[in-house]
This record gives structure tokens, sequence and C-alpha cells, in this order.
């Protein structure tokens, strides 16, 4: 590696470069945002979000869920950001993950050369009291000319720190948070920025490490870049390299399991629904919300996504962090959880961001965890049965903790309860509530029967016999041939896609090939699957919030079980096709304005592109037989 030393320039030449520099910004800035448009690295304690420009607009230190110290993707450069780009103009840039790992590489050609920022976090060691951020500029044609720009807010965009340069390291301090920032360049106070301009020519590198560390602790001791990135490439190759699938869908399957690996909390095990908050399901919306948590509901998804692909530890891991909050009173199983399994996520609003493209409220908290949701009783069942038969390591309290969750519905399945959708409504007795009720009795009595373990399992069958009989009776609309979204509603609801997934009817059942046929001609635009209609809808179906990538992966299995199998493949081709460059999803996609909505990037819909995946795997090598579905385990 050749060492590289700041440019030195005239006063007046400095002034030039830095006004054509913050003209570009602003410029930049200016444009509305994408969210498609955004790059992610992590650690799996944190994430950060980068843009196409190699600026870090989002940056959480040291959890994901702690307070962002770069924010601007919510508000302005002002709420904090970190670029690292050419100071002259850009003819073209590109960029890519470096193979099967999570290292981002940002590659600028200018009229003097070609350069790249590369981009990546160190995994953690278990008690590691410090979190790194490290980007490395390249030399690769031709000489360069660099410039860093850095502004740190804590308290996501709202806390300026107290900042200090010491030959030429920074060091931002406010309340517990410090950060210091090194690099193999001089490091400047401008205008509140830390700022360094800097040439690089081919073969040349320089480092930069940012570091978060407790502020009332000791400091921690600088980390070599080189060596770090070394290790963390090595790292995600030999975890990649264990991924059993085809190669045929190799490519997507593995960058959404390191997307998911990288959502992972190494310490907890809980795996967060997305590394961002606030990015908006509408455009111009205020369905802003914070995904940062751990959802109960994607349980089951998950299990089925890391053991299919042969990641046993990364289940077990998970299925652990799952038995310790359903652990204690199952009355009180919440459907969200903080990262270690905290219970109070209260919801809150911070006046001082303006939103992803104007869009507010930008929201901390979620208070969708105080909603009643009867459907995760159904999730947790099936995710510890499905564990069970894949031979996860045993649990003397696994079963003990099942019959309680047993006991539980056997009292309250009856009730009503908010939608699996978090809506903020009334609540209804919602059908696919009361099919997860059906589901956790049946996991329970097969349980019983294929392991020998102890349970009333006649009395289980007759409460199943009975909530099936409710749900065939109530949950389907006679007049409109179809299972609707909750008793005596005429609407249809994407989680209706699930019953055949389940086994609570075969996917050949005229009233599950009706309902599924009603879906995909009142549900869909183009291919792409809408959770429900919402009155903004009632016009046109693409009016309001985005289609939902999941449901389409759905719709994908269900296929797969009617033997449609061209139709199935190519609808998963068309969702495939609307991943970022990088091979990355957010919630959900709007077909008309060809864009990405919500968080990003989003495990429940990279959980559902895995699952598809295998599903078209193993129907291609059974043709003649369905793809599995959950009640063929």
């Amino acid at each position: 590696m050749k060492a590289v030393s700041g440019r030195r320039r005239s006063k007046r030449d400095r002034q030039v470069h830095v006004d054509n520099y913050i003209r570009r910004s602003l410029s930049m800035e200016a444009a509305a945002k994408r969210i498609e448009d955004y790059g992610f690295i992590g650690n799996m304690r944190t994430a950060a979000l980068i843009n196409r420009d190699a600026v870090i607009e989002w940056l959480c230190l040291p959890r994901f869920d702690a307070d962002a110290c770069c924010a601007a993707l919510l508000g302005e450069r002002d709420n904090g950001y970190w670029q690292l780009m050419p100071t002259g103009s850009v003819v073209s840039q590109t960029r890519r993950y470096r193979g099967e790992t999570l290292v981002l590489e940002t590659e600028f050609e200018t009229d003097t050369g070609r350069v790249a920022v590369i981009d990546f976090m160190p995994l953690c060691q278990k008690g590691d009291a410090s979190v790194d951020v490290m980007r490395i500029v390249e030399g690769r044609a031709g000489q360069v000319e660099m410039r860093s720009d850095a502004l740190f807010r804590f308290g996501y965009g709202d806390v300026t720190p107290l900042v200090r340069h010491d030959k030429g390291v920074m060091s931002a301090v406010a309340g517990p948070d410090g950060l210091r920032l090194e690099a193999g360049v001089p490091l400047s106070d401008g205008a509140s920025r830390t700022q360094a301009i800097f040439s690089v020519a081919d073969g040349e590198r320089v480092p930069f490490v940012l570091t978060w560390y407790q502020s009332y602790g000791e400091v921690p001791p600088s980390r070599d870049a080189e060596q770090a990135l070394e290790s963390v490439e090595q790292w995600w190759r030999d975890w990649s390299a264990r991924c059993d699938v085809d190669d045929e869908f190799r490519e997507p399957v593995v960058r959404s399991l390191i997307t998911l690996k990288a959502l992972t909390d190494a310490e907890t095990g809980g795996i967060v629904g997305a590394a961002s908050c606030s990015l908006p399901e509408r455009i111009g919306g205020e369905a802003n919300w914070d995904y940062r948590y751990t959802w109960l509901r994607d349980a089951t998804f998950t299990l089925y996504a890391l053991l299919s692909s042969g990641y046993q530890q990364e289940a077990y891991t998970w299925r652990q962090w799952l038995l310790r909050v359903a652990a204690g009173e199952p009355g009180k199983l919440q459907p969200i959880y903080g990262i270690a399994g905290e219970r109070r996520l209260f919801e809150h609003q911070l006046d001082w961001l303006s939103g992803f493209n104007g869009c507010r409220p930008v929201r901390i908290g979620n208070g969708a965890f105080q909603q009643v949701q009867l459907d995760i009783y159904g999730e947790v069942m099936d995710g510890l049965h499905f564990g069970r038969i894949h031979d996860l390591e045993p649990n003397e309290a696994l079963w003990s903790i099942q019959c309680q969750l047993v006991d539980y519905l056997e009292d309250h399945w009856h009730q009503k309860g908010s939608s699996l959708w978090e809506l903020r409504g009334p609540e209804e007795h919602y059908t696919y509530s009361k099919v997860m009720a059906w589901v956790a009795i049946d996991r329970a009595i097969k349980g019983a029967e294929k392991f020998a373990l102890e349970g009333d399992v006649e009395r289980w069958k007759q409460l199943r016999q009975q909530i099936h009989d409710e749900v065939c009776d109530k949950g389907f609309n006679r007049e409109r041939n179809s299972f609707v979204q909750y008793y005596g509603s005429d609407a249809l609801d994407a989680s209706l896609l699930l019953l055949p997934l389940v086994g609570f009817l075969p996917a050949d059942d005229p009233r599950i090939i009706a309902t599924i046929e009603a879906i995909q001609r009142e549900l869909t635009h183009d291919g792409f699957v809408y959770r429900f209609v919402t009155e903004p809808k009632e016009q046109h179906l693409t009016d309001g919030e985005g289609s939902f990538m999941v449901c389409g992966f759905w719709l994908v299995d269900d296929l797969l079980l009617l033997g449609r199998h061209d139709e199935a493949r190519a609808l998963f081709d068309q969702l495939l096709g609307v991943r970022n460059d990088l091979g990355l999803l957010s919630e959900e996609y709007h077909p008309i304005e060809q864009c990405l909505l919500g968080n990003f990037p989003q495990a429940f819909s990279h959980v559902g592109l895995i699952n598809s995946a295998h599903n078209l795997s193993r129907s291609r090598h059974q043709r003649k037989q369905p793809a599995r579905s959950r009640q063929q385990h």
C-alpha cells in the first residue's frame, strides 16, 4: 500500500474548491431521495445506510435502535452525514458488494482518473464496548483529488457535540456518546465540519476509521483498517459458503441471507425488521414507522429461511431469543420487542427532522407493542414445532411454554384483536388471526403425537375443530365466494394467501382457489400484491401505499401449491426485478412510480424471497408434487 499525504493548496484555491464542492453537495441534497439509491453495511450490532454518492446518511451507534449520529436520511445535511467523494466532476460511478460479503464498494471515474470508496464495519466481539465504521479510499487509475466531509450530530441530528481536533484526529463528545475519527491524511475543522482534501494515485489507499465509544469510559485503541478489511471479507465469504441452495437461485438467496444475518444482533439473537425508521410507506404520506425492533411474527418465516438454507446455528440462536421473550405469562406476549427482549417501545415524534422527502412525522419507538395480535401465538407455535422437526438442540422448558400458550388460546381465541398489519383502528375478529389460533392448536397436537409429548390431545382436537368450523362459517363470505379480512366483512386481505401455506385448507379446495383468484383480481396491479383496499385505494388500487413485497412471494408459493409452476416462476422473477442494483428490498414497491417504499432493507421481504426460492427449487426437482407447505411437516 502506498502512503498518501494531504495536498497543499493556496488559501484562494482551497476556498474555490470548497465553494464548488458545497454547491454540488447542496444540489444533490435538494434532489428527491429514492430508497433504492441506498446501500447497507453492518456488523450484527448496528448498520449504516450509504447513498450512491458514498454519503453515510443514516448511522445509529452503538445499536440498531440507538440514537442516530448521522440522520440526514430523515432530515437535512445539518442533521449529520459523512461524505467521501471526488472534488471534481464525476464522469461515471458504479457500486457493488465485493462478492458474497457485506463490504460495499463505490467507484468514481473523473477526468483525471478512477477511485473507489470501500465501506464496511468490522464485526464486534462479545463484550466490545466500541463500534467501528471503516472507509478506505483506493486509487485505481490516474490521480483523483478527494474530499472527506463529515458532520456528526447526536440525538438524531439534534445534539451538537463538543468537537476537538488534535494532531489530525477528530473527537466528538456529547453526553454518553463519544466519536473518534482517524485517517491516513490530516483532518481539519472547517465551518463546523471535519474535512480533508487529498489526492490518490493508482495503487494508493487512504484509510478512515470512525469509532464510537462510551464517553465516560476509556478511549479504545486504534484499529488497522486494512487488517480489519481482510478479516471481515474472509468472515463473510466463509459464512456465505455454507448456504445450501441451487446455483440457479444462489445470488438472490445469498444476498438476502447476508442481509438477514446483518440485521441480527450477534449478542441477543434478535432480528430487527429493518435498519431504518420512518421511511414512508406512502409517497408524501404519514405512515412512517420505526422498524428497528424484533417481531414475533417473523419467527416462523425466519426459521424456515435459515433452516432451509443450511444455517442451523442461526436458527437455534433465533429460537432461544424466542423462548426468552415467550417465557412467563402467555397473556402478556407482545407482537414486538426490543432487540434484547425489551418490552417498552413507547412511540414519539422527532419534530426537528423534516422527514424523508418531507414525509412527516418522523417516529421512533413503535406503539404497536401494546396491541393484542392473536396470530402471534400461532406463529410462535409453528416456529417452535418447525425447529423441533429439524432437530434443533432440545430445550427442557420448550414444551411447557407451548402448553401454556395453548391454555391461554383456549380461553382467548374467540376474542377480537388487531390485525397482523398493525392497523390503528377498532379491533375485529380477523380471519387470519383465527386461522393462526388454529395453527397453534394444530402444532401442539402434531408435537404431542410425533414426539410422544404429554398433552390432552383429544381436548385439543376438539378445540382445533371448533376453531376451524367457525372460520369456515364466519370468515368465508358466500356472496363473495371468498375468505375475507374479518368476520362480517366483504374486504379481501393478502394475509389470506397464507391459509393453504399453513395447512388450514388444501390449496385445491374450491374456497382457497376462489380466494386466491379474488386476490389476483382485486388486490394486484401488474402482478404486484397489495395488502388490502383502504379508503384512498377505492378509486384506484395504486393510490396510497405501495404493493407489499412479502405478499407477492406468498402468491408465488400459492401458485406452486396449485401446480402453476411457470406462472409462479414468472412472478418470482418479476419481484426480483425490483430489487435495487445491490440486490436489496424495502417493505413495499410502487408499480406506477417504480420506486421502493417503506423501511430498508426489510427483513420480512428478504425472508419471503428466500422461502419462495427454496419452494421453486423443490418444485423443479419434484414437478409432479406441490411445493412443500407447513402442514406437511
